[in-house]
C-alpha cells in the first residue's frame, strides 16, 4: 500500500515541479556548471561533494533546482520520498515558505503519516540551524565542504548591543 501512495506523490511532483521551476523560479538562472565539471573541483569542496552526490546516486541536475541537491548534502537528508517530505519540513522550519513547499508537506503528512515524527524532527531541526534556505550555493562551490556545513548547521546567535 506504501508503493502505491509513494508513487501517487511521484506523480504528483513529476506534473508540478515544472510548474514551480516556471512560476517560482523565473528569475533565477540555471548555474554555470554541469555534473563533470563539478568532479573537477578540489577534492574537499562543495561542488566536488555535489558532482559525487550526483555520480553515486545517478542524478542529472535540473536547471534552477541545483540549490536543492545542496540541501540534502548540507542536512544529511536521504533521497528516498518519505525524506525529500522531510527536507520540506526542515526547510520550513528554516524559514522557507511557498506554495509549493505547503503542498509537499499537506500532500506528504497525509498520504505518510506514518512518518509524522520524522518530519517533526526535520521541522526542528531546520530551525535550529543558521538560516540558508535563500543562499546562492553557487558561489560557494570552491569552498571547503565541511567548513559551509558547520557553517550552516550552527543556529545564528542574535547581537546584543
Amino acid at each position: 500500500m506504501k508503493k502505491l501512495r509513494v508513487q501517487f506523490l511521484l506523480f504528483v511532483y513529476d506534473k508540478t515541479q515544472k510548474l514551480y521551476r516556471k512560476y517560482f523560479k523565473k528569475k533565477k538562472r540555471q548555474w554555470q556548471f554541469n555534473e563533470k565539471q563539478l568532479l573537477e573541483f578540489h577534492k574537499d569542496s562543495l561542488g566536488r561533494k555535489l558532482g559525487e552526490f550526483y555520480k553515486k546516486h545517478g542524478f542529472t541536475m535540473i536547471s534552477k533546482m541545483e540549490n536543492h541537491d545542496v540541501h540534502h548534502l548540507l542536512t544529511d537528508c536521504g533521497t528516498n520520498f518519505e525524506d525529500e517530505i522531510a527536507m520540506q519540513f526542515l526547510l520550513l522550519g528554516n524559514g522557507k515558505l511557498n506554495a509549493h513547499l505547503l503542498a509537499a508537506i499537506v500532500l506528504g503528512a497525509v498520504i505518510l503519516p506514518e512518518y509524522a515524527k520524522t518530519y517533526l524532527k526535520a521541522y526542528r531541526k531546520g530551525q535550529n540551524m543558521r538560516t540558508f534556505h535563500h543562499m546562492d550555493f553557487e558561489a560557494l562551490l570552491w569552498q571547503n565542504f565541511e567548513h559551509v556545513k558547520d557553517f550552516i548547521q550552527q543556529k545564528q546567535s542574535p547581537v546584543l548591543y
